[in-house]
């Protein structure tokens, strides 16, 4: 059974980097994170394109919208409603921090992840990449494609995020960056495989599965 640091080197010897997260700053970054939950990108990418024409990915320009307004333009991602409101109160507690993202990271310390989840909307999922990606700290994100694949790998306990979260020990010499990579060649590569989209590409690490 591979583990984690192995699985990492297989992914990227196989892959490459990934170039992760997808967005211009880390507003669209945020936007991104919250409106692919339970839907595809191409979904989330729509809504994101409308508010960047509506907005400029301006922090106070969003939050000058109605949640009438706002809704409308993320109409495309689903749950938008929910989506919508979830953005409002992130972006509104980070306005209340000037979006200083260095100084949250200091202030709150090692309540930072408990900090992010106390604001309505945001999930483990959506905390944990934030952490990674925006605040630049090392987590394992054991998103739906990642559980499967260390399903398939012969892990146990993968159906509960924060239950197998606890039970993967990340590499002591991983960086965030390390963290960022692994998460995007565990999401690359699930997309790939689960999806049927390029088996040939993805046949690797199929040597691994025992299941």
């Amino acid at each position: 059974m591979l583990t984690p640091n192995q699985l990492y080197q297989v992914l990227y010897d196989n892959m490459g980097p990934q170039y992760w997260w997808p967005a211009s700053n880390n507003i669209e970054m945020m936007l991104g994170a919250i409106l692919v939950q339970n839907t595809r990108w191409n979904n989330a990418a729509m809504a994101l394109q409308q508010l960047q024409q509506q907005t400029e990915f301006m922090p106070e320009n969003i939050l000058k919208l109605t949640h009438s307004e706002l809704q409308t333009l993320i109409r495309s991602s689903g749950f938008y409603k929910s989506k919508a409101a979830t953005i409002i109160n992130l972006l509104t507690w980070l306005a209340e921090h000037h979006f200083n993202y260095d100084n949250i990271n200091k202030f709150y310390g090692e309540q930072l992840r408990q900090q992010l989840l106390a604001i309505k909307g945001i999930g483990s999922e959506t905390a944990d990449v934030l952490l990674v990606y925006i605040f630049k700290r090392v987590e394992f994100i054991p998103d739906n494609y990642t559980r499967r694949i260390f399903y398939k790998l012969g892990y146990s306990n993968t159906v509960n995020y924060d239950k197998f979260k606890r039970e993967i020990v990340l590499p002591q010499d991983f960086n965030h960056q390390d963290a960022n990579e692994f998460h995007a060649l565990l999401d690359h590569f699930g997309k790939c495989y689960f999806n049927d989209k390029d088996m040939e590409h993805c046949g690797f690490l199929q040597p691994y599965f025992i299941r």
